[in-house]
């Protein structure tokens, strides 16, 4: 492990350590700008050179998938209580894309990449392995018995892929002017909403 020098007079224990507090400090300076940061901006909060920093993230991009990742449980969990009730899998997909779709922009350390410059460079963010995983995750904890609307593993997939994909639009182009919660709702409800109530009436005319 290389020496280190910095840290606040406290060097991390080990390279784990140290990820961990690069990490931390990208949250906490994404959270308090609002906007993007650089290798340069952590380095200084943390003491140290950028050098060091680029030992764990070869990029801003890589240390801005890290800070989105270490918000994700906190999202999922209040995403997770936003739709507790919701047993139709319409009802219960549509209202966590709203959710969603407000939360990311008020929660930089999730919507950094997709709200800012960063979406421009990377337009496949929300349908990679890494999003897709996620969105899969996010579902299985609807209270939504899946199976019994029709929906076996490689339905819901594509089921998170189309989510991804509709949340995606409207990241990189929410409207002019953007459309409120509830027109977005009656929105998503009408086309949405009918695409995925139509899965489990094929599914029961297939019975």
């Amino acid at each position: 492990m290389a020496r280190r020098r910095g840290w606040g007079g406290s060097p991390p224990a080990d390279d784990a350590e140290a990820a961990r507090r690069i990490v931390a400090a990208a949250v906490e300076l994404i959270g308090r700008t609002g906007a993007e940061i650089s290798i340069a901006d952590v380095a200084e909060s943390l003491g140290v050179i950028r050098q060091t920093v680029y030992r764990y993230f070869p990029s801003a991009d890589a240390l801005m998938t890290a800070a989105a990742i270490a918000s994700v449980d906190g999202f999922l969990d209040r995403l997770t209580a936003h739709v507790r009730g919701l047993d139709d899998p319409a009802d219960a997909m549509i209202e966590a894309v709203v959710y969603t779709l407000t939360e990311v922009r008020q929660t930089p350390h999730l919507g950094i990449l997709l709200s800012s410059s960063y979406a421009n460079l990377h337009t496949d963010s929300l349908t990679s392995d890494e999003a897709q995983a996620f969105g899969m995750t996010m579902i299985r904890r609807f209270d939504v018995d899946w199976a019994a609307h029709g929906y076996d593993e490689p339905a819901l997939r594509e089921l998170v892929e189309y989510a991804l994909r509709t949340m995606q639009s409207f990241f990189l182009s929410p409207g002019n002017p953007p459309r409120g919660d509830d027109e977005l709702r009656r929105y998503l409800r009408r086309w949405m909403g009918t695409a995925i109530s139509a899965q489990a009436e094929a599914s029961a005319q297939g019975r």
